[in-house]
């Protein structure tokens, strides 16, 4: 009755993220690094790199093995992924954004990753007016 591909498109829409929005390449991270500007607060170091004919910003999360242990950095990348849902419309879409997590973003509840992630993206200027 449905094929694997009509699932997991909807299963993308529900859950946010598609693969189309993801930077998972070395050397798509080595280009942002290389090319971007690089912006940051405590918890967070956010590159961003401008790209003309993207349609959609794409992301790519980094949390470093010294930060914690597998479940505190995954629960770091998803809280970012779930932030850059809700401001996903107040963000520039031309743009590729790298996001590293410092030591500090290991002790922050959802809420306050979200407003972190806020205040380093309006630094980085990519929030629209």
């Amino acid at each position: 009755m449905f094929d694997g591909k009509v699932k997991i498109k909807v299963m993308e829409q529900v859950h946010g993220m598609n693969k189309r929005q993801r930077i998972k390449k070395n050397d798509e991270f080595q280009l942002v690094f290389k090319k971007g500007k690089s912006v940051a607060n405590r918890q967070f170091v956010v590159y961003t790199y401008r790209k003309e004919a993207q349609t959609e910003f794409r992301i790519g999360l980094s949390v470093s093995k010294k930060i914690g242990n597998a479940v505190t950095r995954n629960r770091i990348k998803r809280y970012l992924r779930q932030s850059f849902l809700e401001v996903k419309e107040e963000l520039r879409q031309d743009m590729d954004y790298v996001i590293i997590a410092r030591h500090q973003a290991a002790s922050l509840d959802f809420h306050e990753t979200k407003k972190s992630l806020q205040h380093v993206l309006r630094i980085a200027r990519v929030v629209k007016k």
